[in-house]
């Protein structure tokens, strides 16, 4: 079941764009919009890219000249409450809001799976929810704020039930 639109875009042609990464996307995609209470208005882009197309990113806006696994790009104002303005929209069957973009590097993510010893498929869920959670507001700057982070994207991992030695 889709509850929400997820636009997809493959700028990318060096790890072939199987039905199960795609699956695996928008599963962990739509759990995120079931967890947090987004509306089925709520449109997120999603965005395949290789190390190359994901280090001019991060360099054009973080300053960083690395390739890096996931950048999430936000298109509401920052909360004061830590709910994004959107999030408190009412909802309305005619509209649609883009809650935001993330971008992954499927070629880190495969060598992160390797890395790690679990499947493509947990690194994709893994990655394309830590992307969610920053479009949600979520951060990792400060100790608490990861650790906060890396509770709820392993809350919606379980739900999923996708472990670590997956």
């Amino acid at each position: 079941m889709q509850l929400m639109k997820i636009i997809i875009n493959n700028r990318q042609k060096k790890i072939p764009m199987t039905k199960q990464i795609k699956h695996t996307a928008t599963l962990a995609l739509n759990k995120v919009c079931e967890v947090y209470g987004l509306s089925p208005e709520i449109e997120i882009g999603l965005t395949w890219a290789d190390d190359d197309y994901i280090q001019k990113l991060n360099f054009d806006y973080r300053g960083k000249n690395t390739p890096t696994d996931v950048l999430a790009f936000a298109m509401n104002d920052e909360p004061a409450d830590g709910v994004p303005k959107i999030l408190n929209q009412p909802q309305n069957q005619n509209i649609e809001i883009l809650l935001g973009d993330i971008v992954v590097s499927l070629e880190t993510a495969v060598r992160q799976a390797d890395e790690y010893g679990h499947s493509l498929s947990r690194e994709i869920a893994f990655l394309v929810i830590h992307g969610a959670l920053h479009l949600l507001g979520y951060d990792h700057m400060e100790e608490v704020e990861q650790q906060e982070m890396r509770q709820e994207e392993e809350h919606v991992l379980s739900l999923l039930k996708i472990t670590r030695d997956m």
